[in-house]
Order: C-alpha cells, then sequence, then structure tokens
C-alpha cells in the first residue's frame, strides 16, 4: 500500500470514528463535542496570561480548540470531510517521518487548547502519539479540571469551586442553615451574590443604620428566595426542566419575571410569570427526545 492510499484509509477510519461516536452518543450529542476554549473562558474566568514557551505537552491533555471545535469530536476525530486533504497531508508526513513545526497551544485548568495545529492533533490521536511539542500561553486560573472530563463534569467541577467561594465568603450555610443551594450552570452564584448585594441596598434606603451583611442575607433568603421556591413548589415546575434544581428555577424566574414587569407593569405576579415560564421553556420527555433527534438530523444531513 502507498503511503498516499495508507492516509486516504487512515482519514477514513478516522471520519468512521467520528460518526460512530456521534451514533453512541444520540440521546447526549453534547457529550461527542470539542471544547471550545472561548466556553471554559467564560467558565474559569482566566485573570491573565503568561508566555510558557516551548514544551513538550502529552496529546491527552489537549482537550480542545480555539476556533476548529465544531470541525473535530472530543476525541479529535475529523467531522467534516472537507478536512480530508489536509488531514491526509499530516498523515503523510507522519508516515514518512517528515518533521512538522510546532503546535501552538493554550494551556487553561492544566488543560491544553489548540490555537494552532488542529490537524495535527487529530493525526496524532488516530496514530497513537503520546506526545507534541507545542509553543504554550498559559492562561492564570485558580481552577484545575481534571483530566478525561467531559464538558458536563468540567460544569460541575467548576460549579463546586464557586459554591465553595461563595459560602467561604458569606457565611451563607451558616447563616441561613441551607447548604443545599445548589446549580447546574456556571456563573449563578455570582447572579446570588448580586441579588444579595441589591437586596441590602434597597433596605438600606429606608433606615437610619446600616443592616449587616448577614442580616441582609436572611431577610433575603426568608423574604425573597423562599417565597419564590413555595411558588416553584406548588406549581410543580421542576417537573418540567428535567436535572435542574429549585436554585436554578429561581435564578430563571426572577429574571423572566422582571422581564414581564417592564413590559406589562409591577403589577404583573409571579404566579402568573411561573404559569407562562413554565408554558413557554418546559418540557417533557418525548418533547426533549424529538428536539435532539432533529437536531442530530440536521448535523448528519447539512
Amino acid at each position: 500500500m502507498t503511503q498516499r492510499s495508507q492516509s486516504q484509509e487512515d482519514f477514513s477510519k478516522a471520519r468512521n470514528k467520528a460518526l460512530f461516536n456521534e451514533l453512541q452518543h444520540f440521546l447526549n450529542p453534547e457529550e461527542t463535542q470539542l471544547l471550545s476554549l472561548e466556553d471554559v473562558k467564560k467558565m474559569l474566568k482566566p485573570t491573565g496570561e503568561v508566555y510558557q514557551g516551548m514544551r513538550t505537552v502529552p496529546v491527552d491533555l489537549i482537550v480542545g480548540s480555539e476556533g476548529r471545535y465544531h470541525d473535530f469530536d472530543n476525541h479529535f476525530f475529523p467531522k467534516n470531510n472537507h478536512l480530508q486533504q489536509r488531514w491526509e497531508n499530516i498523515d503523510r508526513a507522519h508516515l514518512e517521518n517528515v518533521i512538522l513545526p510546532p503546535i501552538n497551544l493554550y494551556e487553561l485548568g492544566g488543560l491544553y487548547f489548540v490555537r494552532d495545529g488542529n490537524h495535527r492533533v487529530s493525526v496524532a490521536k488516530a496514530q497513537g502519539i503520546a506526545d507534541l511539542d507545542a509553543e504554550v500561553v498559559s492562561l492564570q486560573s485558580e481552577i484545575k479540571l481534571k483530566p478525561g472530563s467531559t464538558p458536563t463534569q468540567m460544569i460541575r467541577q467548576v460549579i463546586q469551586y464557586e459554591k465553595r467561594v461563595f459560602y467561604g465568603e458569606t457565611h451563607f450555610g451558616d447563616i441561613t442553615d441551607d447548604w443545599n443551594l445548589d446549580f447546574t450552570a456556571t456563573g449563578q452564584y455570582d447572579v446570588i451574590f448580586h441579588h444579595l448585594l441589591i437586596h441590602k441596598y434597597y433596605i438600606n434606603q429606608n433606615i437610619e443604620e446600616e443592616i449587616s451583611m448577614p442580616d441582609a442575607i436572611v431577610s433575603w433568603y426568608t423574604n425573597v428566595y423562599l417565597p419564590v421556591i413555595q411558588v416553584i413548589k406548588q406549581q410543580k415546575i421542576i417537573r418540567k426542566f428535567k436535572g435542574r434544581t429549585p436554585a436554578d428555577m429561581y435564578v430563571w424566574l426572577i429574571k423572566y419575571w422582571d422581564e414581564l414587569k417592564q413590559r406589562f407593569g409591577n403589577d404583573y405576579s409571579l404566579q402568573v410569570a411561573a404559569q407562562s415560564f413554565t408554558k413557554e421553556y418546559g418540557t417533557g420527555f418525548f418533547k426533549r427526545v424529538l428536539r435532539k433527534f432533529r437536531s442530530f438530523l440536521k448535523k448528519i444531513f447539512s
């Protein structure tokens, strides 16, 4: 077999693996997506960047891309046939022992994301190459992600970090005896902290002596959070949002209610807003399956 035909076969195998990966995760297509650097930056919120220079990087720690995350799956197998020529050229270079330039990577949370060299990473993964030479820029973050984590697992890791910080800075659990303020999306503890500050501000408008933060937390929890949670439970909203938590629903419902009050006036009731929110955004099991099936077909035939 010539090296040209070998590279063609190698691409075909890699492409078929990407297709099989999609079929295996038909109901959870997000598990096959290559990580977007921008999405992970939004989660981890790096505070700066440091040039690390040249280093040898384990291929298994390269988990995402800055700009080509739609072209490869989470194993860096090619998802599109338009990648074939470039991919095969890189593969032939590997077969002929041609030394290629180092790739360019960002390091974030202990993992690596491709700035330049996506095809070389894809070929390396397909050929079982353990390490690649790379020029690395490190994005600074206190959060460290676990290698091999799925996007969903990474989100959970970030949420747990955010929860530790929130509870540590506010002593929320000690003040309210509620250690179950849990979310399924990142950034929500910042939203709650913002709600606490706003609540504290408005209380202080009507009193001479400024209320303390612990007292503001108790007031917000008793007079704002728990009444909204009570409406969520009464209307059984959580049933229409599988996998979400009451705290998730609180944040989304409050935002939705505020939007309705801006449109229709401050007399718009929370109960009516909750019914409208559930009707507009809630889904049952069969609707979720149908939505995923349509999305899958769109990817296959587009």
